[in-house]
């Protein structure tokens, strides 16, 4: 099992995701439920064409973390 990082966004009335270490790999779902369950599909996928067209799958690079910052 490899852990990917992926990144979500609130666009006001949906979310969208993508992941930085596989490049084209991205989702949109009306909720953040939906767009996790969406991106562990795509990446799911875009991992079995790779294989299928004898493409090393990347390694996970990226993490993410929160900070707070004061202004």
């Amino acid at each position: 099992m490899t852990k990917y990082t992926i990144i979500i966004e609130s666009g006001g009335e949906n979310y969208s995701a993508y992941c930085p270490d596989l490049p084209g790999v991205v989702a949109a779902g009306e909720t953040e439920k939906e767009v996790l369950l969406l991106m562990k599909e795509a990446i799911v996928f875009h991992m079995q064409g790779l294989m299928e067209d004898n493409i090393p799958i990347p390694k996970p690079t990226v993490t993410a973390r929160i900070i707070e910052v004061a202004v």
